[in-house]
C-alpha cells in the first residue's frame, strides 16, 4: 500500500522547514497607470486650449458655474484647476466689476522675473554657492559676448555705449548698478536669443543684488566702465574672440569682489 504523500514544507507554515523555504505562489503586480486628479485633468484640456489658440491670448473664460458644468466638476475642482494655471502665467484674474479668469501665455520678462525671485530666495537659504553661480555665468556670458560681436547691429553697439557712463560723470552707487545692469541687459538682448537672456539674467541678478550692498569706490566703478567699454569695441569691430576674452577678464575681475560680498552677506 502506498503511502500518501508527503505536504511541501513551503505550503506548510508549520513545518519547521517552511519558515525557511521562499512560497512557491507569488504576488502578481499589474501595471496601472496613476489616476489623475479631477482638476489636474482640468488644466491640461485648459492649457492645451489656451496653447493652441483656441482660446486666444486676453479671452475672457465663461464664469466658474458654467466653466465647472461644462467640465462636469464641482467650482472648488475648477478653481483649483484655475489656480494651478494662474501659478503657470496661462490665466490671468482680477477682481470687480469687469473681473474674472482670462487667458495668457508667459512672456520672456514674467518668466525671467519668475526664475530671479527664485533663485534669490535658493542664494538666501545657502542652498547655491557663489562658485556655481560664477560658473554659470562665465558658461553663458562669455559666448554670448561672442554671439553679440558676430550678430551686432549700429543700434545695439549704440545702446551698450548708452550704458557706460562717460569720463567724469559722478553717480551714486545705485545709479552706478543701474547702468550696469543695463549694459550687460544690452549685451545679452542684442545675442537675439531670448532663452539665452531667461538663462543669464536672473544670475546677473543674483550676483548684482550681493554687489550692490557692498562699499563699493569710485575706482572699482571706473574699471567696470573701462572694462565694459573694452568689450563694447570689440562687438563693435565683429571681433568675436576679442569680445570673449575681454568679457572673461570682466568676469575675472569681478570674482574678489563676489567672494567679499558674500561672507559680508552671510
Amino acid at each position: 500500500m502506498n503511502s500518501p504523500p508527503e505536504k511541501r514544507a513551503d505550503r506548510d507554515p508549520s513545518s519547521p522547514l517552511g519558515r525557511h523555504l521562499r512560497p512557491v505562489e507569488r504576488a502578481t503586480t499589474i501595471p496601472v497607470r496613476r489616476v489623475r486628479k479631477s482638476y489636474e485633468q482640468v488644466a491640461d484640456q485648459l492649457r492645451e486650449l489656451i496653447t493652441a489658440g483656441t482660446l486666444a491670448r486676453g479671452e475672457r473664460l465663461p464664469n466658474e458655474t458654467v466653466l465647472a458644468a461644462e467640465f462636469g466638476v464641482s467650482r472648488a475642482t475648477l478653481r483649483e484647476a484655475l489656480r494651478l494655471l494662474t501659478a503657470q502665467s496661462l490665466i490671468r484674474t482680477t477682481k470687480g466689476a469687469g473681473g474674472g479668469s482670462y487667458a495668457t501665455l508667459p512672456t520672456v520678462d514674467r518668466i525671467s522675473e519668475f526664475l530671479t525671485a527664485n533663485i534669490s530666495l535658493l542664494t538666501d537659504a545657502r542652498d547655491l554657492t557663489l562658485e556655481e553661480l560664477i560658473e554659470v555665468r562665465m558658461l553663458l556670458e562669455v559666448p554670448a559676448a561672442r554671439l553679440a560681436a558676430r550678430r551686432r547691429r549700429h543700434d545695439d553697439v549704440a545702446r551698450l555705449r548708452e550704458s557706460i557712463p562717460g569720463d567724469g560723470v559722478e553717480l551714486d552707487t545705485h545709479s552706478e548698478f543701474l547702468q550696469n545692469s543695463e549694459f550687460h541687459t544690452c549685451l545679452i538682448e542684442s545675442c537675439g536669443n531670448r532663452l539665452l537672456y531667461i538663462a543669464a539674467q536672473p544670475l546677473f541678478s543674483a550676483l548684482q543684488t550681493a554687489l550692490a550692498r557692498s562699499l563699493l569706490g569710485r575706482r572699482f566703478h571706473e574699471s567696470v566702465h573701462a572694462q565694459h567699454l573694452r568689450i563694447t569695441e570689440a562687438i563693435d569691430a565683429e571681433d568675436e574672440d576679442g569680445a570673449a576674452s575681454e568679457m572673461a577678464s570682466h568676469l575675472e575681475f569681478l570674482v574678489p569682489y563676489y567672494e567679499k560680498a558674500w561672507k559680508e552677506r552671510r
